[in-house]
């Protein structure tokens, strides 16, 4: 069993070094990525390159983003056959110690892609800055919804690992390449039924500087979620299977959004007239609104439960 850590680096020359001494010696490859980084670690990479011929270093004349490093370094990892590739920041934000809690269910195919759990180590958590621990509550729902993986939580936590049959099965081409790459996986993950699971794994936060901003989460997100969503019902329920679920959703949607603008209108319309509105015009959209919701969280309760969780994967050799 061979295994590969991937690095995607940009502006990390103070912590580049650092986090690849630290990969133990049983992973196989430490494939950095040189996202066209302006400052020296593309060059102190090289220069760890002559004492560890683990190190493969692959550098971007543009900058690509990190779910583009992170396209190139997987079909690097690809071509080493490694059965298991795993990503780490090169910030320093990622505990190595913890990477055999990561590869532990997927060696035991127990699993086809892990991912690290800030929010399992309180302690952990009340180090986490405050308004980052509110976003992801927020946006951790939010990803759940989109993507249909609600057994999971922190989803934009970018310690993960996949095994190579599931990663050979994606298209790597609709990968996100902005911060948005760990939903843009799931989302896909989600599509092949592959079993995700969370692995606590505590964050660590020091003198690093995060290069995603407030301003991107809050005006990128919500429609790309929306397209992820939108893409996942259409693709899971109408063309892929169609079950009761669809039933529910081709049924309560049109009922809920003609009970609203039915309602919204006649109010319009009988409050400008400041007559009070028949009985019959009152209670036709209030039951549409009714049976609509009632129709939809079915579907919901039928999305819940068809979370992916049987793994594609079988079980591979321990790792020394």
């Amino acid at each position: 069993m061979q295994t590969a850590v991937i690095i995607p680096a940009y502006r990390v020359e103070k912590h580049i070094e650092r986090v690849i001494n630290s990969i133990p010696d049983f992973i196989d490859y430490i494939i950095v990525i040189d996202d066209a980084s302006p400052d020296r670690t593309a060059e102190i990479v090289k220069k760890l390159q002559e004492s560890d011929q683990r190190i493969i270093l692959i550098k971007h004349i543009n900058n690509q983003g990190v779910g583009g490093a992170m396209i190139s370094g997987f079909r690097k990892a690809l071509e080493t056959q490694a059965d298991i590739c795993i990503k780490m920041d090169g910030d320093g934000q990622m505990d190595s110690s913890y990477l055999k809690n990561l590869l532990e269910p997927l060696i035991q195919g127990i699993a086809d892609y892990t991912k690290g759990n800030r929010f399992r180590d309180f302690n952990a958590l009340r180090k986490m800055p405050y308004l980052r621990r509110f976003g992801n509550l927020v946006l951790s729902f939010l990803i759940k919804a989109a993507t249909g993986y609600w057994n999971i939580f922190d989803p934009t936590n970018g310690f993960i690992a996949i095994r190579r049959e599931i990663l050979s099965q994606l298209e790597l081409e609709q990968i996100d390449k902005t911060y948005y790459f760990e939903t843009s996986m799931l989302a896909n993950l989600y599509l092949i039924n592959a079993k995700v699971i969370d692995v606590p794994v505590p964050a660590r936060y020091g003198e690093e500087v995060s290069n995603l901003k407030i301003s991107k989460i809050i005006f990128e997100f919500p429609p790309k979620l929306l397209r992820t969503l939108i893409r996942r019902i259409i693709l899971k329920y109408f063309l892929f299977d169609f079950s009761m679920a669809s039933v529910y959703l081709m049924t309560g949607l049109p009922l809920l959004c003609f009970g609203l603008v039915f309602g919204i209108l006649k109010w319009i319309k009988y409050a400008s007239l400041a007559i009070p509105a028949p009985t019959g015009t009152v209670i036709l959209p209030t039951m549409c609104i009714l049976l609509g919701i009632q129709f939809i969280l079915s579907s919901l309760q039928i999305d819940l439960n068809s979370v992916p969780n049987q793994p594609l994967s079988k079980p591979l050799p321990d790792i020394k």
